[in-house]
């Protein structure tokens, strides 16, 4: 009787003997052969050489996709560590997984590793891919996995090996002289890396415990062709002059100084100016968008905290309380609490809803030092959190709203590419199933009345309730979360919520979390470096910076600018003696946006020469029609 095969396209290929997927592949074409990675083998990843003896589905995973990309990236930190081990043998191995960009590997090294040992290490990656090793899996018990490792002196392994439960089946994959426990699948072989660059070096604790030792981690990258890889190390050059953290400094926007503490940003007028904007706009659209602003305190007492939940399933997340008065406070790590004692001051008739109570709200959370970067992680930061309070039948039309909302907000500030997922419900929620139901049909029904694409995370909502997010997709192909509109079926049934029905009896409201920059601070990273720093016309602390030439033109540059400043245009004048040159590049540095040349001619003929950043002259002309020029820019 025939084996069957059904391929993605619902083709069928028929075999007569056990046949593995790399042989189906090569049946389907050389090209796809020479391209896989792994294959998946009625819903479960299998190595290419593994048998199929019964009728399945397959699909086969080539660098293309996730799938693929992970399994490459996790096969090269598999060569690394052999690698290491060739060099280093006294180094011990830990664990070396595929992350979202490449794979890294954590070593147990007294020393860290040097630039000089990184070109080492790479050279003998390349020279072990050259051979060709095969990664072969094999299974064996518990004991057994035990017995191996404790010959190889491989401690880490040991440790990990004494966490799986007994009975289970532990697997391990060689690669020449190299063995490591591991669940695969894994490349064919070797040879199948071609492209590899190490990247750089940091240190990491065992098990991210600060308690437990500092291990030494490299952090790689490889493709399978030199070229994908030069493109790769071409956009980390971008991505280096694109770092907000560089931008903030050069731009002269915002620091982090260890005197005033590590994760708490300090705004200079530059970056506080932007961040005003940034906050005036957002305020100006939620006024249009029917929500009312709140303000609460930065600390509550404990009983608030136990009540919503937070010190048992957060406190690692929050900071020591404070005593006050025999009471313990806490600093906020979030705004909801607060919130819902606002709605709860009045009991509400649901002619009152939906109420949507908003806030630039300023929270604290405890972040270990090693994940702090920049404006991206902190310790102290702004939410612009809403809580849209609303009966059952308002959800659907709630939800569409809030999307539009965030959609409009995002576009306004340059962004155009997104990527939208809908996190469903997970195998420990709270509520009942029926809600959780009605939610995810809303969002998913509203994503798709507005022709929005979407993925769908199954199983990925939080504990409390399905959720939307958006991330933003950059000129470098990176994604970075913003938005987030999320239900929650715990804290009004935690803080015992209700508005009067229509029936005149007591129901409880549906709740939905929404945050539209998720953070002003990482909101404000991403924007840096989404534009490279050369920000909207609108956003700019200095529109435009008047140049006289010559001190001859000094009266007529500041005249000039008092026009711009009447119109409403930020512009100062730079009256330093400085060569014109000189000024222009500057001013090019700091990504001004237009610079406004006064020499003689415009001194005379009472005009201006505008020059626009990054694209140069645009001539000379009135100074109506410059203001023409950036008002028309501004709309």
């Amino acid at each position: 009787m025939a084996l069957k095969i059904t391929l993605p396209d619902a083709s069928v290929k028929e075999y007569d003997n056990p046949v593995s997927p790399l042989q189906v592949a090569e049946d389907i074409s050389r090209r796809l052969a020479d391209a896989a990675v792994a294959a998946e083998v009625n819903g479960n990843l299998v190595d290419l050489n593994s048998e199929i003896n019964d009728d399945a589905s397959l699909v086969i995973h080539t660098f293309s996709n996730p799938v693929g990309k992970e399994i490459y990236w996790h096969s090269t930190a598999h060569l690394m560590a052999q690698a290491v081990k060739q060099l280093f043998p006294e180094v011990k191995v830990t664990i070396g997984p595929a992350i979202e960009q490449g794979f890294y590997y954590d070593f147990d090294r007294a020393e860290p590793f040097s630039d000089e040992e990184l070109v080492l290490i790479e050279n003998r990656m390349k020279e072990l891919s050259s051979q060709n090793l095969p990664y072969s899996r094999k299974e064996l018990s518990k004991q057994e996995a035990m017995e191996m490792f404790s010959n190889l002196q491989e401690d880490y392994k040991l440790e990990l090996i004494e966490a799986i439960p007994d009975g289970d089946i532990i697997s391990t994959y060689t690669q020449g002289d190299f063995i490591d426990l591991c669940r695969g699948p894994h490349l064919p072989d070797t040879g199948r890396i071609k492209a590899v660059k190490l990247l750089k070096t940091s240190g990491a604790y065992w098990r991210g415990d600060e308690h437990n030792k500092m291990l030494k981690r490299i952090y790689g990258i490889s493709f399978p062709t030199n070229k994908e890889l030069n493109e790769y190390i071409q956009m980390l050059e971008e991505a280096k002059k694109r770092d907000h953290r560089k931008l903030g400094k050069d731009l002269d926007l915002f620091s982090i100084d260890d005197e005033v503490g590590a994760g708490l940003v300090l705004w200079h007028p530059n970056g506080a100016l932007m961040r005003h904007l940034i906050e005036q706009y957002w305020k100006d659209e939620h006024l249009k968008n029917g929500y009312k602003f709140v303000c609460s305190p930065h600390i509550g007492r404990s009983n608030l905290w136990h009540t919503s939940g937070h010190l048992g399933y957060y406190h690692e997340n929050m900071y020591s309380p404070m005593d006050i008065e025999g009471q313990e406070y806490y600093i906020k790590p979030m705004n909801c609490p607060f919130h819902i004692a606002i709605y709860k001051t009045t009991l509400h008739s649901y002619r009152e809803l939906p109420i949507r109570l908003a806030e630039l709200g300023t929270v604290y959370r405890y972040e270990r030092s090693g994940v702090l970067h920049g404006l991206m992680r902190v310790r102290g930061f702004t939410q612009d959190d809403a809580h849209i309070i609303c009966t059952a039948e308002q959800v659907n039309d709630e939800v569409e709203k809030l999307l539009e909302f965030s959609m409009s907000v995002l576009k306004h500030f340059g962004f155009e590419n997104f990527q939208i997922y809908l996190s469903t419900m997970p195998s420990n929620p709270v509520g009942e199933v029926k809600d959780w139901e009605m939610a995810t049909v809303s969002l998913r029904s509203s994503l798709e009345k507005l022709n929005i694409p979407y993925e769908v995370d199954e199983g990925g909502g939080a504990f409390y309730g399905p959720k939307i997010d958006i991330k933003i997709k950059d000129a470098l192909n990176r994604s970075w979360q913003c938005t987030t509109i999320q239900f929650d079926f715990n804290l009004p049934q935690r803080f015992n919520m209700e508005y009067i029905g229509a029936d005149n009896h007591s129901h409880k409201p549906y709740m939905i979390h929404r945050a539209i920059f998720g953070s002003l601070e990482r909101f404000f990273g991403t924007l840096l470096e989404y534009h490279a720093g050369n920000m909207p016309l609108w956003l700019c602390p200095i529109q435009v910076m008047v140049m006289p030439i010559t001190d001859v033109q000094i009266d007529y540059a500041k005249d000039i600018n008092q026009q711009f400043t009447k119109n409403g245009i930020r512009a100062e004048v730079d009256l330093r003696s400085e060569k014109i040159g000189y000024k222009i590049r500057e001013a090019e540095m700091r990504k001004i946006p237009y610079m406004c040349i006064i020499g003689k001619k415009e001194f005379e003929d009472t005009s201006v020469t505008l020059r626009r950043h990054t694209i140069g002259d645009l001539g000379s002309m009135s100074l109506q029609e410059a203001l023409d020029k950036m008002e028309s820019e501004l709309q």
